[in-house]
Parts: C-alpha cells; sequence; structure tokens
C-alpha cells in the first residue's frame, strides 16, 4: 500500500468524485455561497481538482495562484475563520458521502489546515 494520500484516497477519479460533490454542497451552503457567485465553476471545479491532486501528494498539474494570491480578493469581501470552517467541514461531508474512511478524512482535514493562514491572509 502507498503511503501517498492521493492514492489511498483512490486517485484522481476519487478526488474529481469528491471536488464534484464537495462544490453541489459549498453551493447550497448559505454560510459561504455568496463567494462563488460570479465564479465560473467548471473552471473553478478543475482547479481544485488539480490543486487537491497536488496538496495530496499526486501528479502536479496545478499551475493556480498561490493560496493567499489566489484568495486575497475573497479576504477583502470578509472571508474569515468562520468560513473556512464551513468549507472544511463541506469537503469532510463530502468524502463521508463517497464513503471514504475516516482516518483518511482526518489526513485530508490535516492537509487543509495547513492552508488556513494563507487563505485567510494571515
Amino acid at each position: 500500500m502507498s503511503n501517498d494520500l492521493f492514492e489511498r484516497l483512490g486517485g484522481e477519479a476519487a478526488v474529481n468524485a469528491a471536488v464534484d460533490v464537495f462544490y453541489r454542497r459549498v453551493l447550497s451552503d448559505d454560510r459561504i455561497s455568496d463567494f462563488f457567485d460570479d465564479v465560473d465553476m467548471e473552471r473553478q471545479a478543475a482547479k481544485q481538482k488539480a490543486f487537491l491532486t497536488m496538496a495530496f501528494g499526486g501528479p502536479v498539474h496545478y499551475s493556480g495562484a498561490d493560496m493567499r494570491k489566489g484568495h486575497a480578493h475573497l479576504v477583502a469581501r470578509g472571508l474569515n475563520d468562520s468560513h473556512f470552517d464551513a468549507v472544511v467541514e463541506n469537503l469532510v461531508a463530502s468524502l463521508q458521502e463517497l464513503n471514504v474512511p475516516a482516518e483518511l478524512i482526518a489526513e485530508v482535514g490535516a492537509v487543509c489546515e495547513t492552508t488556513r493562514n494563507d487563505v485567510l491572509g494571515k
């Protein structure tokens, strides 16, 4: 068994499925959906799939801005810890919906936490 989180999650197909479920949840979540009002969601999902693949130790195809630059406009609109927590909560719920084992979900949560300060511009 690989120690690589990306492979243990199920690789590209699993990450793609998780992102699709994740954005369905995010866009239905009144706490954070407003941040996506003018976003091209097809493009956003593609970027997120590439980013999470990289963050989980898979092939690096992500070419977007770093987390601090990529979220600066959202921080200016009020993005804060409660919104970050809501995003992580939706990702965890998406993985649970896809029957990902709890220990892998915990690892995903830990990876997300490493991005908090950059995402929030702290």
